[in-house]
């Protein structure tokens, strides 16, 4: 009676350990697929920021002052994007960093400060196409 009485107990704790080792597993499975949906989802926000500043900058009027129609649209997009790039730097793998910041302050210049002669797309392009390029290869 004692030996069928410990066989079962080992049965049951080996039982447990093994759904208990399972239970983790899984659980961490699903803490790593969390936390890749929401990278996901701060890089999509970080690209929804920089279309809407590469928007504002296509319209950026040769003359502005703060206050103006085209000011008040250009410094809540800016903003967005700060708090965008700031949320990569958070969220998102170290590499992302270098190329989010360049084209974050590609975007920041082509907004605030005086055009260059020059396609504004040619500009953003290269730096635009780091970013995506690395933001791909980082959630894969």
């Amino acid at each position: 009676m004692a030996v069928g009485g410990a066989l079962t107990y080992l049965t049951q704790r080996t039982t447990q350990r093994a759904a208990d080792r399972a239970d983790g597993q899984r659980r961490a499975a699903a803490r790593v697929e969390e936390r890749r949906a929401e990278q996901i989802r701060t890089v999509l926000e970080f690209i929804r920021c920089a279309l809407e500043a590469e928007g504002v900058a296509h319209a950026r009027p040769p003359r502005w002052e703060v206050g103006d129609d085209w000011y008040v649209t250009a410094r809540p997009a800016m903003d967005g994007l700060r708090i965008a790039e700031k949320s990569i730097e958070l969220l998102c793998a170290p590499g992302l960093h270098t190329p989010t910041t360049a084209y974050a302050r590609a975007l920041n210049q082509a907004v605030w400060q005086e055009r260059d002669e020059g396609n504004l797309a040619e500009r953003l392009e290269p730096v635009k196409a780091e970013f995506l390029a690395l933001a791909r290869r980082s959630l894969t």
